[in-house]
């Protein structure tokens, strides 16, 4: 046999030993998701007969079944008529203008709610509901980067209520950051899971966990809606309560 067939031979065989040993990156397997529906055992359905005005217009929250549609206006809260310690909590929101704000108040002691002013808000753990277009808004008008807040789910304390938040945390030391930007923008439904156990709150923004906080104080009160300055629809608000 000639010379350059032995060499013919010898790169078919390391082309054949390469295909048969080298094989491409493979992406790691998704992490699942733990989407939570509140369809399960123990959990009940929230609507308005469950729910009091504290410093709204009567015609602020309009109820039909769990849905419930708020006018934003004036700046107030609708709370709970029971209190609550530890819990599990579903929601689901949507802005319906840009820029909206609006958040969901947790552990709301019953001192910040008693003579609360029109126009104002309570202490409490709040889990903030944001339009992205606050954050355009904030930078225009300020001519300053949106540094201390998020519209993917910032959680944090309010007033004299106290939480150490996890990272990543705004430079002002109460605001824990979400880790991914899940929120969906205006007029596009969202999913919210907060777990609040033993002074530790939790929240999962459309099936994945971003942000929180621990050592809470208060640990246990009202939960609240919040109206502020823009219309915003809730609805499937369910609750299950812990030990």
């Amino acid at each position: 046999m000639k010379p350059s067939c032995f060499a013919t031979i010898g790169v078919v065989a390391l082309a054949v030993a390469f295909s048969t040993t080298w094989m491409p990156a493979q992406d790691p397997p998704a992490v699942p998701k733990a989407f939570i529906d509140g369809d399960n055992l123990g959990w009940k359905p929230l609507t308005g007969d469950d729910f009091v005005n504290v410093n709204c217009d009567d015609s602020t929250w309009t109820w039909k079944g769990g849905d419930v549609h708020c006018t934003g206006k004036p700046v107030g809260v609708i709370r709970t008529k029971k209190q609550v310690t530890n819990f599990e909590l579903v929601a689901q929101w949507r802005h319906l203008k840009y820029a909206g704000n609006s958040g969901i108040f947790v552990w709301v002691p019953e001192e910040a709610l008693k003579g609360l002013k029109r126009g104002s808000l309570p202490s409490g753990i709040e889990v903030q509901v944001l339009d992205h277009g606050y954050t355009e808004q904030y930078e225009k008008q300020s001519k300053k980067k949106a540094d201390w807040f998020t519209t993917n789910g910032d959680v944090f304390s309010v007033g004299a209520s106290k939480m150490t938040p996890f990272p990543p945390v705004a430079k002002d030391g109460r605001r824990s950051f979400p880790r991914k930007n899940l929120s969906k923008g205006i007029n596009e439904w969202n999913h919210y899971y907060v777990r609040a156990i033993n002074g530790e709150v939790r929240l999962w923004v459309n099936g994945e966990e971003v942000s929180g906080g621990n050592n809470c104080d208060p640990r246990s009160g009202f939960l609240c809606l919040e109206s502020e300055g823009s219309p915003i629809d809730f609805k499937n608000l369910r609750i299950r309560e812990l030990p």
